[in-house]
């Protein structure tokens, strides 16, 4: 029997319109009532998840969360991190002058903000704005705090110029650092000991939950480690060909009440 269902949410757990819709929501609560631990698995930053742990009823006593791409654990109802992995100023520093030689744009986050070095700022940074009501700040690196604790530090630019500037970077930051496309146009970079598999990993082994016992779904590059780590990897339809290769199981696209759909063939009919 499962116990633990891992959710990526852009692409995932949402549809489109960013919305959950009412065939996923009664699945989760059905789940959650067989005594199945959910846990919204994402990118965003904690923030920027509040609302839909609040709507999903995901933030009661023994619900926890797993956000800015596995950089942190967290739970939900008394705000005890389980796992927290942070990046420096000077790894900031050092992105920061990788960007200028790349010429793409950046942000990263702290606890509470996001906020971007450029003056022109990038459409793809306000709309991470947007998406995850994360209040948005311009600062020159030379106005960072030194002491600054990061969760994440973000390449984002069209598709087409981050291929190249991804195939530019430097093999040693690649091995120096955990490195994942969450996007088209969003390339991330965290400390090298975080990622959504470690994390899930580190909540499983807190919860006493065996690897055998967790079901990961996700469609995209930043979900990979998850996928592969879960005893069942679950691939939506509109995932990238790299997540469907390694998934277990291919269940319906995110506008498709896909996760909906997995949850019933793998939890609730059985």
């Amino acid at each position: 029997m499962y116990k633990l269902i891992a959710i990526d949410m852009d692409g995932t757990l949402l549809n489109d319109q960013h919305e959950v819709t009412s065939e996923v929501r009664s699945a989760l609560h059905a789940a959650k009532a067989k005594g199945v631990k959910i846990v919204l698995c994402t990118g965003r930053p904690i923030g920027g998840v509040h609302r839909y742990l609040k709507d999903l009823e995901l933030d009661q006593e023994g619900d926890y969360c797993i956000a800015y791409n596995g950089a942190l654990v967290q739970h939900t109802y008394t705000n005890e991190i389980i796992s927290e992995l942070s990046l420096g100023y000077s790894d900031l520093k050092r992105f920061y002058d990788l960007s200028l030689k790349l010429h793409t744009n950046m942000h990263f986050f702290d606890s509470a903000n996001l906020y971007t070095p450029n003056k022109d700022i990038s459409k793809y940074t306000v709309l991470e704005s947007y998406m995850t009501q994360v209040p948005l700040h311009y600062r020159a690196i030379e106005e960072i705090p030194e002491d600054i604790l990061l969760p994440k530090v973000m390449f984002i630019d069209e598709p087409e110029h981050l291929n190249e500037v991804i195939a530019a970077i430097p093999q040693e930051l690649r091995e120096h650092y955990t490195m994942v496309r969450s996007s088209p146009y969003f390339y991330e970079m965290l400390n090298p000991a975080a990622s959504k598999g470690n994390a899930v990993r580190k909540l499983a082994e807190t919860l006493g939950i065996n690897r055998e016992e967790v079901i990961c779904m996700g469609d995209n590059g930043n979900d990979l480690s998850m996928i592969e780590f879960a005893g069942c990897g679950v691939a939506m339809n509109n995932a990238i060909p790299e997540v469907k290769d390694i998934a277990n199981y291919q269940t319906r696209s995110n506008n498709e009440n896909g996760v909906a759909h997995a949850i019933h063939e793998l939890v609730l009919s059985r």
